[in-house]
């Protein structure tokens, strides 16, 4: 039976136990960055490798873990080319259009319907709400 990983066993700060430092959720000390903070901050881990964890202990399942990484060796972020932001646009526009009309939708078209929601139900497009008469007008 294993044994519930508790805040205190999440102290490892010379990694012995886990093989690199680790810390409890939000007890990184500075200095350290997940990717996601680094984003924010305009950078990016640039190569380095992983230089620390934070664990998140859990009752029922294995812990959360987020990879820390040093700031002083992120790199800034590239800024993304004309060429990446046309082909960003075109997958954008490619995933609003609805392949059974044709449209933009206006929306990202949900895999799940695989049309806009006219085409998905063409029954219920124009039918009168009762509790709403008001936009019966529009």
């Amino acid at each position: 039976m294993n044994r519930r990983l508790t805040l205190a066993d999440c102290f490892d700060p010379a990694g012995e136990r886990f093989g690199i430092p680790t810390y409890p959720w939000r007890m990184a000390p500075d200095g350290y960055a997940t990717r996601r903070q680094l984003r924010v901050r305009g950078l990016r881990p640039g190569g380095q490798c992983v230089a620390g964890q934070v664990l998140r202990p859990r009752r029922r399942r294995e812990p959360l873990t987020a990879y820390l990484y040093r700031v002083d060796l992120a790199r800034p972020v590239r800024p993304m080319s004309e060429g990446m932001w046309r082909a960003h646009h075109a997958m954008m526009r490619a995933r609003r259009t609805c392949p059974d009309c044709r449209r933009d939708a206006g929306y990202v078209i949900p895999p799940s319907l695989g049309a806009c929601v006219p085409c998905a139900f063409p029954d219920t497009a124009h039918t009168p709400n009762p509790r709403f008469p008001e936009h019966d007008r529009l």
